[in-house]
């Protein structure tokens, strides 16, 4: 081979003649505009989060805020729960001892309703073991029944002398109370009037009311019992204890009924009053034993209707 022969296929030469690549400028171009686009998009974060930042600042500072400016009132609304529950514990102190005194003036009350019951009962003693007078005492009431014919005859709404001696009685007793309403009902049995009375009373209800109006004049007038405290009602037939179908059974729905229950604005009474009334009762317990016994039963269902939309005449009573 001659020094001055240049083989065209040898590699070296290739090499040595090949132009030089452009990739590492590509690489270099590529890495330089990567690493712009990456500090821009980290630029750009940045500020993100710092907005992000300022944002949440001023939220906080907004709600500390309006933290300070609550903050008196939770203070006050503490202070008032403290007061509403401290008044709350005394209110339940309170109850619990007006609990305890009124369960004591219920107990002097019923004594003084027992008192009444006895003081009539000794009033009308002869009457009741004839069984012409009738006490029941229920749930606060106080109930006298006094069958027609021991206060009027028949037919007649005039009081007999004999019924003026029993009212006069009882009325003494009723003047005492101050603590009832005092209803007087007349009641009849289911018989119609005869001609000759329904002149002047029409059908029962107006011979129940006349009665028991003239009782209420009696109290009145005679056993100076005050008239605010009276109540006039007529039932007529309307309102039985027993049954019509027979003589007895009517004898006993011909009454006055005479009933005591608490009145709706009752009088005060203080309880030294009440309990020297409830020691004065002591005197009772050395009277003799009485003949008859109050009997204390259910009082019958009754109405307040004195006249009922089917009123009508009667027939004739035979």
């Amino acid at each position: 081979m001659s020094h001055g022969y240049v083989d065209p296929f040898d590699p070296k030469l290739a090499r040595a003649l090949r132009p030089p690549s452009q990739m590492p400028w590509v690489l270099t171009l590529l890495a330089i505009a990567g690493g712009g686009g990456g500090a821009a998009w980290m630029w750009g974060e940045m500020g993100k989060s710092k907005a992000a930042a300022a944002e949440a600042s001023t939220r906080a500072d907004a709600a500390e805020a309006k933290r300070a400016a609550l903050a008196p009132q939770v203070e006050k609304l503490t202070a008032d729960n403290a007061e509403l529950t401290a008044a709350k514990e005394a209110l339940a102190r309170d109850v619990e001892a007006k609990t305890g005194e009124l369960a004591q003036l219920k107990g002097t009350a019923d004594k003084l309703q027992e008192h009444n019951a006895e003081m009539i009962e000794a009033q009308v003693r002869d009457e009741i073991a004839k069984g012409d007078v009738r006490l029941t005492e229920s749930g606060g009431k106080l109930r006298v029944d006094l069958v027609d014919k021991l206060l009027f005859e028949s037919g007649e709404a005039t009081i007999s002398k004999r019924g003026e001696g029993v009212l006069a009685r009882v009325g003494g007793v009723l003047a005492q109370i101050d603590d009832k309403t005092i209803q007087v009902s007349g009641h009849t049995d289911n018989l119609p009037l005869g001609d000759k009375l329904t002149a002047q009373f029409p059908t029962n209800w107006e011979l129940s009311a006349a009665r028991a109006v003239t009782v209420v004049r009696f109290l009145v007038d005679k056993a100076n019992v005050p008239p605010q405290r009276l109540v006039a009602s007529g039932y007529g037939e309307w309102n039985p204890i027993a049954s019509n179908k027979s003589p007895s059974g009517r004898a006993r729905n011909r009454r006055i009924e005479i009933l005591l229950t608490p009145a709706l604005a009752p009088k005060l009474i203080g309880r030294a009053k009440l309990e020297a009334q409830v020691s004065n009762n002591a005197v009772a317990s050395n009277e003799p034993k009485k003949t008859a016994k109050t009997a204390k039963t259910a009082t019958p269902a009754r109405t307040d209707d004195t006249v009922a939309s089917h009123a009508r005449r009667h027939k004739t009573k035979k």
